[in-house]
């Protein structure tokens, strides 16, 4: 089982930053639903106080298209990744999961769900709450360092087993859909992106938004493990 390392969160996208004076009330303006699940009592107050405090957080009682779903799991068993399928592929919202462990087995499970967005729960505070909510809902991911390596690592070992083999399907990726794939999966920002390769901030989401949709991946975690399969990076 992997355990939860202290002190190792990153962002494998941008993170918003406020702007002027009127940055409170714009936040305000665009509050973002969310609804918690947890399989007790405790930990669902315990994370609902957390986000009560922040304006920028609606909290409701059910998730839905346009949600954010925070999940608190103890365990990943089957019922759980379920849960996770539903919520993001049924009800269309959003998942931020709050856990202890992953096993490496359920790494790749939890990304191709729909999560893009994964919380150690000794790092549960109200700041890094909010930052996984924030993330998830405008579709970024936002994952422990470490689960980042072992992803990489995790999908990297299933490509160079799919290595050789007749009929192997290709994505069709252009090339600065490539380049823009491999900055996010070293863990740069929009920004800094934009920076490396001379574009504009617009162009670099505007090529994730392009190739998340039309190959139907579910956020930018998904983009990556999938380009990593296929061996573009």
């Amino acid at each position: 089982m992997l355990n939860s390392p202290r002190n190792t969160t990153t962002s494998i996208t941008t993170t918003t930053s406020a702007r002027g004076s009127g940055a409170a009330v714009g936040i305000v303006d665009r509050r973002v639903p969310v609804a918690v699940s947890a399989p007790d009592p405790i930990s669902r107050e315990g994370a609902v106080s957390q986000l009560r405090r922040h304006p920028e957080i609606d909290l409701r009682e059910e998730s839905g298209p346009g949600t954010v779903a925070l999940l608190i799991e103890d365990a990943l068993d089957e019922s759980a990744l379920t849960r996770l399928r539903r919520i993001v592929r049924s009800e269309g919202a959003r998942a931020v999961l709050v856990t202890g462990a992953i096993r490496e087995s359920e790494l790749l499970d939890v990304v191709e769900c729909g999560v893009g967005a994964i919380v150690w729960r000794h790092e549960a505070t109200a700041h890094r709450l909010v930052q996984a909510v924030l993330a998830a809902s405008r579709g970024d991911g936002d994952l422990p360092a470490d689960l980042l390596g072992r992803l990489i690592s995790q999908v990297g070992t299933l490509h160079r087993g799919a290595a050789g083999r007749p009929g192997a399907p290709s994505l069709g990726l252009a090339p600065r859909e490539v380049d823009v794939l491999r900055l996010v999966a070293e863990g740069l920002d929009t920004g800094e992106i934009a920076g490396k390769l001379s574009y504009s901030e617009r162009t670099v989401k505007n090529v994730m938004h392009g190739l998340t949709t039309r190959l139907h991946l579910r956020n930018r975690a998904h983009a990556v493990a999938y380009a990593l399969r296929e061996g573009y990076i």
